[in-house]
């Protein structure tokens, strides 16, 4: 019996279409489930878990027959979830700030006492700077608080962490190389509460005893301690972008007679200053978000230090004022906590579309272009 060439394209392109069929039917039946789930979450429904499992049957039928089309949707829904997940969480935080920053007004960044600049008022005064009974939040003292221990942790992690990528990526003897990014890697991983603790009970006596500070907490211990925090996480980062380098361009250095310091100042570093910076950016944003360390060494003080660059001085950082207030906060006040999430969700989203913008100029650069 012979079948034609017609027929079996016929029942080819029946396959293929049934295949594509059950491939959309699949991806149509898990993403409407994944949907009626996140609306049934949302109404805090206990119903929930029926469509997650309807999708997780879904998926594990598209896994069985449309391996290939099943992970692509499933990627694909993870990163719309993802994007969701996060817009909602803006929003959530923008709109319970919202009340706090109409109460206030400009008045949430002042001072004690008007800023006048030939004879105009820039920005009025607030009397105090944070009075929950008189319902005024002037988070000026957070951002410089935070500005501070900022400031300090980079210059503890910024030239420790790009000296040490250079040692263990151009240096180091490989034994040693092998040996020390591992450790790295592992004091990364060591939680910020252990390094706050070690800060309140080793370094902030230390510097009391031996400096005669007013407090056993200040702006320069928190700055030290989360600059150690961050040390490991900017040597990882950096070393990683100095070794993607290309040997060939070393190497044509080196043929040309230069000495190894020199192919790493001319021709390393500039390569990897992409990376490298975006690894300085990252201890930044590290160093603005931590909470714990701050919150152990720092008294829950609402004050500006005098002077104002006392590095010694003891007041309070946004992620401090969160942890330590969040507890007993209610109202108005509880809204202020959300506005100084917001000033710093603000601030790392600003440091993270800086390190972007950093990271394709540089890159335009090395490729030549203007």
């Amino acid at each position: 019996m012979r079948i034609s060439n017609t027929s079996i394209a016929g029942f080819e392109g029946r396959s293929v279409a049934d295949a594509d069929r059950g491939v959309l039917l699949t991806g149509l039946v898990g993403g409407g489930c994944l949907l009626v789930a996140f609306g049934l979450f949302l109404s805090n429904s206990t119903l929930t878990v029926v469509p997650v499992v309807g999708f997780l049957g879904a998926t594990t039928y598209g896994w069985f027959n449309h391996q290939a089309a099943t992970v692509k949707s499933v990627t694909f829904l993870a990163t719309v979830a993802t994007t969701v997940v996060l817009g909602l969480i803006s929003v959530f935080l923008i709109a319970r700030a919202v009340p706090v920053f109409q109460h206030m007004g400009v008045r949430i960044f002042g001072l004690t006492d008007p800023v006048r600049v030939f004879g105009i008022t820039l920005l009025p005064g607030v009397g105090e700077l944070w009075s929950t009974s008189g319902d005024v939040y002037s988070l000026t003292p957070m951002v410089w608080g935070t500005l501070m221990t900022t400031v300090i942790a980079m210059l503890v992690a910024g030239p420790l962490g790009v000296a040490g990528a250079i040692f263990i990526a151009e240096i180091a003897p490989p034994v040693v190389r092998e040996s020390v990014k591992p450790g790295i890697e592992i004091l990364a991983g060591i939680p910020s509460i252990v390094y706050g603790w070690l800060g309140f009970v080793l370094i902030s006596p230390f510097v009391y005893e031996h400096l005669g500070t007013p407090g056993l907490g200040n702006m320069a211990i928190v700055g030290v301690v989360i600059g150690l925090m961050a040390l490991p996480t900017v040597v990882s980062v950096a070393e990683d972008a100095l070794t993607s380098v290309p040997n060939s361009m070393k190497d044509g250095s080196l043929a040309l007679g230069a000495t190894d310091w020199q192919t790493i100042k001319g021709i390393t570093m500039p390569a990897s200053f992409s990376g490298v910076s975006a690894a300085v950016l990252l201890g930044v944003g590290r160093a603005v978000g931590e909470t714990m360390a701050a919150t152990v060494i720092l008294s829950n003080v609402v004050k500006l230090p005098e002077p104002l660059y006392n590095v010694f001085g003891n007041t309070i950082s946004l992620t401090s004022l969160i942890a330590s207030q969040y507890g007993n906060a209610d109202g108005m006040h509880m809204q202020a906590l959300f506005a100084a999430g917001v000033v710093l969700f603000v601030s790392v989203m600003v440091l993270s579309v800086v390190s972007q913008t950093i990271e394709a100029r540089m890159k335009r650069k090395l490729e030549g272009q203007a």
